[in-house]
């Protein structure tokens, strides 16, 4: 009952991409897929809103704050009456603060390279989601042959005990030969359980990465690249999202310090106020304050020290993740080069092998060779065959691992039919700290409530 379950869960697999031929699905079209509905994706996006909104809020500081009050007292008799209104007052404030030693602005050019940094970040997810499709899509397409040869391999052994049992009735061979085939039958479907097993594993890893169910998929190439082993490992240096995400990192804590030192300085604000009461009177209020830290106990100078400190720490993440990215390019290439290799090795052996299956088959109708030999040359030939198929796999995926190393596997760098997000398109609409009331704020609400609803 188990097998015949496994059976039809494997046919309904094969069989949906063959009732779905018209839509033939190229790896491309994978990974657009991928892009265009990967949560990984929308919740760094939304991380990269929330890094804008801290541009937004930092620049805020540094504009006038405008509040409103108000306020009414009155007195009770002892019994609980209203007795009197003492007063009423209802008042409007503004404060702005004139100069803060450049705080304030260091505060907005340090959230400006938080954002750069929060955009390179996206990259490299970006990067991790489309890898993660060209993996998935590769190795469904690997279980989906190794299906394939393996039926095949079931239906050319049955073919073997056929012609062992024919022989066997009229006393060429002996029993011993016909118990061999079918053992030899009865690995070959043990191994084909295994790989439909593994087709429908492979099948739902296809889904989670791309977010749809599989169409006929197609063998891709590897991808093209057009670099040395020097020139991409100097392209990754300067190019890597990881790479511009430690050199924004270190910028923001450069700046921080800035920030922490010009808190020892002064600050200078203006206020004013307007306000009527119960009278309609009217008041205003007009002051200039200057105000400077005299002593706290060190804290400002603490927090200086740990602002280097953590600048010292981005320094050195930007040296570690330069000789990570290295390595990563000089592993992926590695990897390539022994992929192809290996692809040229096994098609050597499979034209070998093809030719030796064919011979022993031959000599065995002949009665020079026994089932065992034919059984063990088609075994030969099927590993062969398995072992060319999975390193072309290697190769492909060893390739797309070049890209990512080097920072080239995105959606833009590889011509993707997708609209690609632009990370700068958000920022520009709250840089400015617009009000809700605002035209623009407006806008921001309904492009939120959009994107709330997708």
């Amino acid at each position: 009952m188990k097998q015949w379950l496994m059976r039809a869960a494997t046919a309904a697999l094969l069989a949906a991409p063959l009732a779905d031929a018209a839509r033939a699905e190229t790896l491309a079209d994978a990974m657009a897929h991928g892009y265009e509905h990967s949560g990984l994706l929308e919740q760094n996006r939304a991380l990269l809103r929330a890094a804008d909104e801290d541009v937004a809020q930092a620049n805020a500081t540094l504009l006038p704050v405008v509040n409103w009050s108000a306020s009414a007292s009155s007195t009770f008799d002892t019994f609980g009456g209203l007795q009197d209104l003492v007063s009423a007052n209802l008042q409007l404030s503004s404060q702005l603060t004139v100069y803060d030693g450049g705080a304030g602005r260091l505060a907005i050019a340090a959230q400006k390279e938080n954002v750069l940094a929060t955009r390179a970040s996206l990259i490299n997810v970006e990067q991790q989601v489309l890898q993660g499709v060209v993996e998935a899509y590769l190795n469904l397409r690997l279980a989906q042959e190794f299906v394939s040869m393996r039926e095949n391999n079931v239906r050319l052994i049955t073919r073997e005990l056929r012609a062992a049992e024919d022989r066997f009735e009229v006393g060429e061979i002996t029993r011993t030969d016909v118990s061999l085939a079918e053992a030899q039958l009865a690995a070959a479907r043990s191994a084909l359980a295994a790989e439909q097993g593994g087709l429908v594993r492979a099948v739902y890893e296809f889904q989670v990465a791309v977010g749809r169910e599989p169409g006929t998929l197609q063998w891709p190439g590897p991808a093209p690249i057009n670099r040395t082993l020097a020139e991409a490992k100097a392209w990754a240096l300067r190019n890597h999202p990881s790479i511009i995400q430690a050199q924004h990192a270190v910028a923001a804590a450069e700046l921080n310090i800035e920030r922490a030192q010009a808190a020892l300085g002064p600050n200078v604000s203006v206020s004013a106020g307007v306000g009527i009461d119960q009278d309609s009177n009217v008041g205003r209020n007009f002051s200039l304050s200057l105000s400077g830290p005299v002593y706290q106990g060190g804290r400002l100078s603490s927090q200086i020290r740990q602002f280097m400190s953590r600048r010292d720490a981005s320094r050195a993440q930007l040296l570690l993740t330069a000789q990570q990215v290295e390595q990563a390019v000089g592993n992926a290439w590695s990897f390539l080069e022994v992929a192809r290799s290996s692809a040229v090795a096994y098609e050597r052996q499979v034209d070998a092998a093809s030719v030796a299956f064919d011979g022993v088959r031959e000599e065995a109708s002949l009665g020079s060779r026994t089932t065992l030999d034919v059984l063990n040359a088609e075994q030969e030939l099927l590993d062969a065959r398995t072992n060319l198929i999975s390193a072309q796999v290697d190769e492909t995926i060893a390739s797309y691992a070049v890209l990512a190393a080097m920072g080239l596997l995105t959606a833009q760098s590889l011509g993707l039919h997708v609209q690609i997000y632009d990370p700068s398109a958000y920022y520009n609409l709250v840089q400015d700290s617009p009000t809700r009331t605002s035209e623009q704020g407006q806008a921001l609400e309904r492009v939120l409530e959009a994107i709330g609803q997708n």
